[in-house]
């Protein structure tokens, strides 16, 4: 599995795995295409495909995407807005190695922390986060919808 820089090409891809994850931050395909405009606030957007030999015809299928993480550059912060992993992959680490390069990049911007919500009811994600040093820093009630469920607010402080 490679880890590689979202492309606008990839929005199809990030949308049909976005739609299958109940408990992902739904956005409209026209904000994942905003959020690749050069007018956007800074954004790191990453995907993770599968490892395969490249199409040997023009026109064949681009490997599938397993997982995505897109985050906003709030200076001197960052956002992580959305994060999903495939249902039939989840429990590899591909989650931890999108974190790790969120925290990469948030370091080399010296930026102060990385901050998020989660669902309340989403515990993976939440374990998620919590095992990789992110601590509860509040709450924002009925926050999401359908269902209606609070929002945990996260927050990792960069050294």
């Amino acid at each position: 599995m490679t880890i590689r820089p979202a492309l606008p090409a990839d929005i199809p891809g990030i949308l049909n795995l976005e739609r299958q994850c109940a408990t992902a931050g739904h956005w409209t395909e026209a904000q994942y295409r905003r959020a690749f405009q050069p007018s956007s606030p800074p954004r790191l957007a990453l995907v993770v495909e599968a490892d395969s030999s490249p199409p040997a015809q023009s026109g064949a299928k681009s490997p599938a995407i397993l997982a995505f993480l897109i985050a906003q550059h709030l200076a001197p912060e960052w956002e992580l807005e959305n994060l999903v992993v495939a249902a039939n992959v989840r429990r590899k680490g591909l989650g931890k190695r999108l974190l790790r390069a969120l925290l990469d990049a948030a370091r080399k911007t010296n930026s102060t922390s990385v901050f998020l919500e989660a669902r309340e009811s989403n515990f993976a994600a939440r374990t998620l986060y919590e095992q990789a040093g992110f601590e509860q820093s509040g709450r924002r009630p009925f926050y999401y919808t359908n269902p209606s469920e609070d929002a945990i607010l996260y927050r990792q402080t960069l050294p």
